[in-house]
């Protein structure tokens, strides 16, 4: 592990002692208007040692119900830990936050620069800082993210297949579904899991959308995770999932055959069988009326809330294959 022992950890060149908490700034760039940006990092150690947890959000600048988690975890406490150390970076793409947009100003996804260039993009930049300053230092990272572009993502962990401690650790975290999906190039996961870190991807809700059953579910996680690591403090209860997780080994999408206005009938998280419909896409006139149905049965796992979709449009994420 990275800090189990009683040792001083330096962070962005500021050094946190055993049993002290600090805040340090994560600084990349100005605005363009000169005004700085201050991008908080708040490191909570015990005093005791333990394992180093990272709690990340805000890759995205849309994705706020994400950083609704990890804001969550910071101000009731669950962040202090019993044991070891955690830090919390609630919004990563702070560019992107303030304008409330998926990529940083100069149009990069910053989910696909990584590791970053200390010389490149801005967002190659952030990512390089972010992967030689503080990953380096954790053993354990949660990072949270909702579905983009109105499509509403049932709460799941994504880890890659054949992995034990990131099934286990899925498992612990209790959200209803886990979906085994292959490492992005240049990702942040697919990064960190190159440098042997152990990261669970939350996935759940929609861009610029905070919903409760989402937020809860990631807090619940971490507050699981936390238990199971020794690390989480006592005066937290921790809840039991209501139902075992469902493990997606394969999954498609269903798509739009025609363009139109597009109402959705199935429900997140629902189990569908082949043949049921699932929606209708419309016309604005009153000619036209097509039922979208499922082309096999499975639960779904994503829902498109956009009022209108085009021919070829993503409209439900469907599993069609579980483990046994």
């Amino acid at each position: 592990m990275a800090n189990t022992k009683k040792d001083i950890l330096t962070i962005l060149g500021i050094s946190i002692k055993p049993g002290e908490s600090k805040e340090v700034n994560f600084d990349v760039a100005n605005l363009h208007t000169s005004t700085p940006v201050n991008v908080p990092v708040i490191i909570e150690r015990s005093k005791k040692p333990g394992p180093t947890v990272l709690f990340t959000a805000g890759i995205h600048g849309d994705e706020v119900n994400g950083v609704e988690i990890v804001r969550q975890i910071i101000a009731k406490g669950i962040n202090k830990p019993k044991c070891g150390t955690t830090i919390c970076i609630p919004v990563i793409n702070v560019f992107g936050f303030i304008n409330l947009k998926r990529e940083f100003p100069d149009g990069r996804d910053l989910n696909r620069v990584f590791p970053g260039s200390s010389n490149g993009s801005l967002a190659s930049r952030v990512a390089h800082k972010l992967i030689h300053e503080i990953i380096p230092h954790v053993d354990y990272i949660m990072d949270f993210h909702t579905g983009g572009s109105g499509r509403f993502n049932a709460p799941q962990i994504r880890i890659v297949e054949g992995e034990r401690e990131l099934n286990d650790l899925a498992k612990v975290f209790g959200a209803p579904f886990v979906l085994y999906s292959k490492h992005l190039n240049k990702s942040f996961r697919n990064t960190c899991a190159k440098l042997g870190k152990v990261m669970l991807l939350f996935e759940g809700g929609k861009s610029f959308h905070i919903d409760d059953l989402i937020t809860n579910s990631g807090v619940n996680g971490v507050k699981r995770v936390l238990n199971h690591l020794d690390m989480l403090s006592s005066k937290f209860k921790v809840s039991v999932p209501k139902k075992d997780c469902i493990l997606i080994k394969k999954s498609k999408w269903k798509r739009a055959k025609y363009s139109g206005m597009f109402k959705a009938s199935a429900t997140i998280s629902s189990k569908v069988l082949k043949g049921d419909i699932l929606g209708n896409i419309t016309d604005p006139y009153g000619k036209f009326n097509y039922f979208v149905k499922a082309d096999n049965s499975g639960y779904i796992i994503n829902v498109n809330e956009a009022p209108i979709v085009y021919q070829g449009d993503a409209l439900f994420h469907i599993s069609t294959k579980l483990e046994d």
